[in-house]
């Protein structure tokens, strides 16, 4: 798609954007929003970076998301309408022209400049203007910084590979996402309880929400391609604080075993290197050294390890009642949630922060955040049931708008939007 019609798309946004401005939706909190810019104030100065190339920076942002406004709301009803009629008219003046595979930042002069300020003005992300279209000016780096923020990407300001891509997405497959999306939320939100927990799979977050606010929100970790997280509705119903880890069937047949030949063959023995146990069928502790791994009988041991720093429960094991063996749980692995890709477990979802998170569902025991703190120091076995379990839902949702008038993306991790691999590669 040429300029020329480029320019015909963005006349219609500018019809768009001003009924847009004129709904309700756009009246922004004071408390959340910089009347200077529009930009999204991000809470506390851990957002804050004079180096938009900072690892620290990035890290930071993805593993501690701000709060925002709840994803299953019923408020987002209304506002992903207006996001759907505004996207069909984008997409019915042809969309907007792809940007080419150029790295783009601020101070930088580049034709490719001007494709982009007509992209982010196209999906609202560029309200104001100034300078040359050829120059990334400050009014444009806060715009992709916008963009990043909604879209799932740490707000480096920096159009990197991975930006480019999420910005390249077609507008007729984001059309498609919303309107999916919209069948997926108005399902969930007349379901939702007043107090409840949400892992949004392709977000790789977690919610806890309580009358209709975020108490808090943690970075996850979720399924790979191949080993996915389940879309289900459970509840809450018991903690197990520093718990023996009994390996799944899928752990046992992809990593152990497979470890346990790799590991024979150099005369060394999985289970003492990883302190895991092996039990026959009569229950009997099994001499490590003697289990082998080349035969079908290994795949029909059990399989546990005890608490402790290697032990990839961490200190606290969410329990709920489902069909597919999969909990939340804490990590030892602390790092994977300072990556934007966190697709990286076997289907169980661990979560960042989950001392808050833990704290908070069992604070009608009479639980408070210290006590959960000492059993994190001290290494003490203990389960916790609750006396009223937490709702609970593990959803699929790439997209959705707020009441602030910012619409989300995220990518379609296990491409269940059907909208093509430019929705879910980035």
């Amino acid at each position: 798609m040429g300029l020329r019609h480029t320019m015909r798309a963005r006349t219609g946004a500018a019809a768009i954007w001003a009924g847009f401005a004129a709904s309700a939706l756009l009246a922004t909190s004071a408390a959340a929003y910089d009347g200077e810019t529009g930009w999204v104030k991000f809470p506390g100065s851990q957002y804050q970076s004079n180096d938009p190339t900072d690892r620290s920076f990035i890290k930071e942002w993805e593993a501690s998301p701000p709060k925002g406004f709840p994803t299953l709301s019923a408020e987002n009803l209304a506002a992903m309408k207006v996001a759907i009629n505004r996207y069909k008219e984008i997409a019915a003046g042809g969309g907007w022209q792809p940007l080419p595979d150029v790295k783009l930042q601020a101070g930088m002069s580049h034709p490719a400049v001007t494709i982009l300020r007509e992209r982010l003005w196209l999906s609202g992300d560029l309200q104001e203007r100034g300078g040359s279209s050829q120059s990334f000016d400050y009014y444009l780096d806060k715009a992709v910084k916008r963009y990043q923020a909604s879209n799932g990407l740490a707000p480096t300001g920096i159009v990197d590979k991975a930006t480019t891509m999420a910005l390249n997405v077609p507008a007729a497959a984001r059309l498609k996402q919303l309107q999916l999306n919209l069948t997926r939320l108005t399902e969930l939100v007349r379901t939702a309880a007043k107090k409840y927990v949400v892992v949004n799979i392709p977000a790789a977050q977690i919610e806890a929400v309580e009358n209709g606010q975020v108490v808090s929100r943690h970075a996850g970790v979720v399924g790979k391609i191949d080993r996915q997280t389940p879309i289900l509705k459970s509840a809450v119903h018991e903690l197990n604080f520093n718990a023996v880890w009994s390996l799944p069937p899928t752990v046992i047949e992809k990593d152990l075993i497979p470890k346990g030949q790799e590991m024979a063959r150099r005369g060394q023995s999985v289970l003492v290197k990883y302190h895991i146990d092996a039990y026959g069928g009569d229950g009997r502790k099994l001499d490590p050294n003697k289990v082998n791994w080349s035969t079908a009988a290994a795949k029909g041991l059990t399989y546990r390890q005890q608490p402790g720093p290697e032990n990839p429960l961490g200190f606290v094991k969410i329990n709920f009642h489902n069909s597919y063996s999969v909990y939340m749980h804490d990590t030892p692995s602390q790092s994977l949630f300072g990556r934007n890709f966190r697709a990286a477990s076997s289907g169980c979802v661990r979560v960042h922060g989950v001392e808050q998170l833990a704290s908070w569902l069992v604070a009608e025991q009479g639980w408070r955040p210290e006590h959960v703190l000492q059993m994190k120091q001290s290494g003490e076995r203990r389960d916790v049931k609750l006396r009223k379990p937490v709702p609970l839902y593990f959803v699929y949702v790439t997209a959705w708008a707020t009441p602030d008038g910012v619409v989300q993306f995220r990518r379609d991790l296990y491409k269940k939007d059907g909208v093509g691999a430019m929705a879910s590669d980035y």
